[in-house]
């Protein structure tokens, strides 16, 4: 196993890519501290990670509160001794196929807050652990609108752009203690959030659901919707170590959409 007896973090586990990556990591060896809001379906979740053979905890976390964060490092640091993986994955799409003078001001920042801040707080605070260790692995889940513009979608933008800096500045900072930090850009994953996309870009359009998403698929290379089995993949490399000397570097999942 590729992960055995690793310890790795994930926030935004619950649903999603977060649910993937946290049964991929299992099945390679690590054992896991799961992070979300909502406690329901950690708490199943938990129940296949452990079915696997794989010790976890479930930790419901608030990834913008800073104590939060910070009882979710301890009791992950106190459970299992030491934290080798970090994931963050949480994080919101914001307002949808809306213009830039139309996004209200809260819904702007709700958006920064989660995506970036709720990147900054768990990397500040397993970072002395992993310093200590003189070993971590870091991967925040960016996306390729943090690549290029994104028409109607400014507040996701920003915060994805945001997150490639934060992703190479951290690089810098950690790399002298033998830490990995990169992030990983997906494009459109197929599932309930591509589903919710592609529903309410139709409602303001006065298209169908699957003309938007045909739209998606027009765009990428290979002519396939990502699924969130194809993310897992790539982050079990880049927790792994395959991806031992790579560090500050984006790695781009979407079918060919940012060719």
């Amino acid at each position: 196993m590729k992960l055995a007896d690793r310890i790795a973090i994930v926030t935004g586990a619950a649903k999603g890519m977060g649910r993937d990556i946290c049964l991929t990591l299992a099945r390679e060896g690590a054992n896991l501290a799961m992070a979300a809001r909502a406690p329901a379906p950690l708490e199943a979740l938990g129940r296949e990670i452990t079915a696997l053979g794989r010790q976890m905890i479930v930790v419901p976390t608030d990834v913008t509160d800073e104590a939060a964060v910070e009882r979710l490092v301890a009791r992950t640091r106190e459970t299992f001794g030491r934290i080798d993986i970090l994931v963050n994955a949480a994080g919101i799409t914001g307002p949808i196929e809306t213009p830039v003078w139309e996004i209200k001001a809260d819904d702007f920042d709700q958006v920064i807050a989660v995506n970036l801040r709720g990147t900054f707080l768990p990397t500040k605070h397993v970072l002395p652990t992993m310093m200590k260790q003189r070993y971590g692995k870091i991967v925040n889940i960016s996306g390729t609108s943090g690549l290029r513009g994104y028409k109607y979608r400014a507040a996701y933008s920003s915060s994805k752009w945001a997150l490639r800096g934060f992703t190479r500045t951290v690089a810098l900072e950690a790399g002298p203690h033998n830490i990995n930090v990169n992030a990983l850009h997906p494009g459109i994953v197929g599932g309930d959030r591509m589903d919710k996309l592609c529903r309410e870009k139709a409602r303001k359009r006065g298209w169908t659901p699957e003309q938007v998403y045909q739209e998606y698929v027009d765009e990428m290379a290979l002519k396939r919707v990502t699924v969130a089995q194809d993310i897992a993949n790539a982050v079990l490399f880049l927790v792994s170590d395959d991806s031992s000397n790579m560090t500050g570097q984006s790695l781009t999942v979407d079918g060919g959409w940012d060719v």
